[in-house]
């Protein structure tokens, strides 16, 4: 499907959890997590997880200009603070 987009001139970035998966099909780009099946965003509820994992999806679409890349994320399931993640990222914004 990402191909598709893609190919109808939108840049596209998938959330994956499985980083063989991409290597082996090849989507556009890929935003890499290392969270359980099912789980690409983060925890269901947990909203300022959804929007960092989102926000570093947008930037893979910036800095990867060309299809093909695979950036795997720094994140662990249940152990970063997501709310001070954002916190810091508006604070050298603002």
């Amino acid at each position: 499907m990402t191909r598709a987009i893609e190919a109808a001139g939108i840049p596209t970035v998938q959330v994956m959890m499985y980083k063989e998966m991409a290597e082996k099909v090849h989507p556009p780009r890929v935003a890499h997590v290392k969270f359980p099946f099912g789980r690409p965003m983060g925890e269901p509820g947990n909203h300022d997880q959804h929007r960092v994992i989102a926000e570093d999806a947008l930037r893979i679409l910036e800095m990867a200009t060309q299809p093909g890349a695979i950036v795997t994320l720094p994140y662990r399931w249940r152990r970063e603070d997501y709310a001070r993640i954002r916190e810091e990222r508006s604070a050298r914004v603002g």
